[in-house]
């Protein structure tokens, strides 16, 4: 049978993924989902830079506002929602592109993993639980920083339910949550175009300084402090950078100034640490944005490949 066919783009914060998914979207006869673990979040949206209805120029976008703000997301909860989705959208003939920055979410869609099948013990289970409840969640979460520094990157303390699992896969096999992952049988599940965006360094860290000041001209401290007058208190979507920082600043803990020069610095590390996830983990055809005036022969460039690519797979 044939696999079905699936266009991938990716690339750092503020490279310019946004505007190119809607111009290939609407020459390739596509629709976009989402592959961005911030984007689920509704009230989410100067700081995460989402994709206003505007610029959508009619595509049909996916898993942008699903969530509400004090809800969990897991990676296991987006390839579901994802495979879904893209057998939803070839059906109607349409081709499936999935756009993002969020590097996990985004493979696990690709590839088969099986996160159901990873091991369990009820019994270091239950003692994990156990001492959840004697030492609380932060230590828990201490514990996983520890052996699995990742994953509690990726895993808020108070998730709970996760914090336990990843240590329940650490203490039953010695690999961290990551590892077990990476060691799975890697096959791809479809026809795979894979797209990434790069830029000159220090063009792309000025564009994210420039965008963290447009998001503050934008009301991005208005944003955050509406989540924070609502009760919005230590869950994962507030973990996002460009949340965190504002938040330190209204519970009084740093000036406005250090909070906005704070957010830009983590940007620039975010972005760093999204190009070298992509060229270690995932075969990336690389197109170079750096230079606006030819974006258009860029995009020309991008649609040949994909198309070539497609039509080759194809043809085999």
């Amino acid at each position: 049978m044939e696999r079905k066919k699936v266009v991938v783009l990716i690339g750092p914060t503020a490279v310019g993924k946004t505007k190119l998914s809607v111009d290939l979207a609407l020459k390739l006869n596509g629709e976009i989902i989402s592959g961005d673990s911030m984007q689920i979040y509704r009230g989410l949206d100067i700081g995460t830079a989402k994709i206003q209805r505007e610029e959508m120029k009619g595509i049909p976008h996916y898993l942008v506002d699903i969530k509400d703000p004090d809800e969990n997301y897991s990676v296991a909860e987006f390839q579901q929602s994802a495979r879904q989705l893209i057998d939803s959208i070839d059906q109607h003939q349409k081709v499936p592109i999935i756009v993002g920055g969020t590097g996990l979410y985004i493979q696990s869609v690709l590839f088969d993993y099986q996160f159901s099948e990873a091991p369990s013990d009820p019994l270091i289970r239950t003692k994990l639980e156990e001492e959840l409840i004697t030492l609380g969640a932060k230590e828990m979460h201490n514990q996983l920083q520890r052996v699995d520094p990742k994953s509690s990157e990726n895993i808020h303390a108070n998730n709970k339910r996760r914090v336990i699992r990843a240590l329940e896969i650490y203490q039953i096999t010695g690999k961290t949550m990551s590892d077990y992952l990476q060691n799975q049988k890697r096959e791809l599940l479809y026809d795979v175009v894979l797209i990434g965006l790069t830029m000159d360094r220090e063009l792309l860290y000025e564009r994210i300084e420039l965008r963290v000041d447009q998001m503050v001209e934008q009301g991005l401290i208005e944003e955050v402090k509406n989540l924070y007058n609502k009760g919005i208190r230590n869950t994962q979507s507030i973990q996002a950078i460009g949340y965190k920082e504002i938040y330190e600043y209204i519970e009084g803990k740093t000036t406005l100034d250090d909070a906005i020069i704070q957010l830009k610095q983590n940007s620039r590390r975010y972005a760093k640490r999204q190009l070298t996830w992509f060229r270690n983990k995932m075969d990336v055809k690389w197109f170079d944005m750096t230079t606006p005036l030819q974006y258009e022969e860029r995009v020309d460039e991008i649609l040949s490949y994909i198309a070539g690519k497609l039509e080759f797979k194809a043809n085999k």
